[in-house]
């Protein structure tokens, strides 16, 4: 078990299973089957992501060092979570992009629960984590990795 420290973006407790992208997280393509065809386990689509390609991010602890690709990345993310195909957390090793965090402040504002969001973790942290470990977040940034 290892803590980490980073910096609340949106605040908030949960406990989700690790899913851990290496690289940069495409929004659009990684989420596209979900919002536009109909994919409730929100299956990631960016071929170009090998760690996560194919595999169903509902419900998950996203750890990725950060988001790329298109201007409409905030929109995604927010209608992600309002179409309940969010992941439980997201949580950056780096700083936090501006379209990811006008998303994630969306859906905490317009949905009925946030998508907690913290980022700031740290290298080290995307380093030690692995798909499937428990990942527990609390309200101060604190995230515990067992």
């Amino acid at each position: 078990m290892k803590q980490f420290k980073g910096r609340p973006v949106v605040a908030g407790k949960c406990t989700a299973s690790a899913l851990v992208s290496h690289g940069g997280f495409n929004t659009l393509a990684s989420f596209q089957n979900a919002l536009q065809f109909g994919d409730k386990e929100a299956k990631c689509g960016d071929q170009n992501n090998a760690d996560l390609y194919g595999k169903p991010m509902v419900n998950a602890a996203l750890c990725l060092p950060q988001t790329i690709g298109s201007t409409t990345g905030g929109m995604v993310l927010y209608c992600a979570k309002a179409m309940k195909r969010n992941p439980t957390c997201m949580l950056f090793s780096e700083h936090i992009d501006s379209l990811a965090c006008a998303g994630a402040v969306l859906a905490a504002v317009w949905t009925d629960e946030p998508m907690v969001t913290i980022d700031c973790l740290g290298q080290e942290f995307l380093d030690y984590v692995k798909d499937g470990m428990k990942i527990t977040v609390d309200e101060d940034g604190t995230v515990t990795v067992e």
